[in-house]
């Protein structure tokens, strides 16, 4: 039984030692669930044409400011600039911080701003577009409520990002190394 303990503390000890895994994997995984559900969350919110970003779409003030949008005859012109400065923030947020994140560039601040946009995306869900439904339960036998469960893992996800940094394939990475 010594020995089944001895290969065990030499197996930890070498996955302890490797400092790249779990960030890469991290970022990977990021990449294939969740990139291209906010980019194509971005892309809803886009005006026609070139400067589409500065001049959204309904469907960005629909999904951002429901209530508000609403209120004012789901006429955008008629909100104030603050509705409007934070719906072009949260669709350019939508398009940059997943990108530098896949990139590892700047991927702590991309990290912690994403874990922000997950909670106002989610709050946003819950009390602007009266979701309750999709909320869920912790600690259940059912894993798929919406907002608890997968954004719970989601939030994981961007945590280890945020603490252990992108890892050695990343542009933080190759910045590190041009300042030292």
């Amino acid at each position: 039984m010594h020995r089944v303990f001895d290969m065990y503390d030499a197996i930890v000890i070498r996955l302890m030692r490797q400092n790249w895994m779990l960030p890469t994997f991290a970022r990977l995984v990021f990449a294939a669930v969740l990139m291209v559900y906010f980019l194509n969350s971005g892309l809803t919110k886009l005006g026609n044409g070139f400067g589409g970003i500065l001049n959204p779409s309904a469907g960005a003030y629909i999904q951002i400011w429901p209530k508000a949008f609403e209120a004012v005859g789901y006429d955008s012109s008629a909100l104030s600039s603050f509705h409007h400065a934070v719906v072009i923030a949260g669709t350019m947020a939508e398009f940059l911080l997943p990108a530098l994140i896949v990139l590892g560039l700047f991927t702590r601040l991309a990290a912690i701003g994403m874990i922000g946009f997950v909670f106002l995306q989610s709050a946003t869900d819950i009390y602007g577009h009266g979701q309750l439904d999709a909320l869920g339960r912790w600690f259940d036998h059912i894993p798929d409520g919406t907002i608890l469960d997968q954004r719970a893992l989601w939030l994981l996800l961007l945590s280890v990002l945020f603490v252990k940094g992108a890892g050695p394939l990343s542009l933080d990475k190759v910045l590190v190394a041009r300042r030292t």
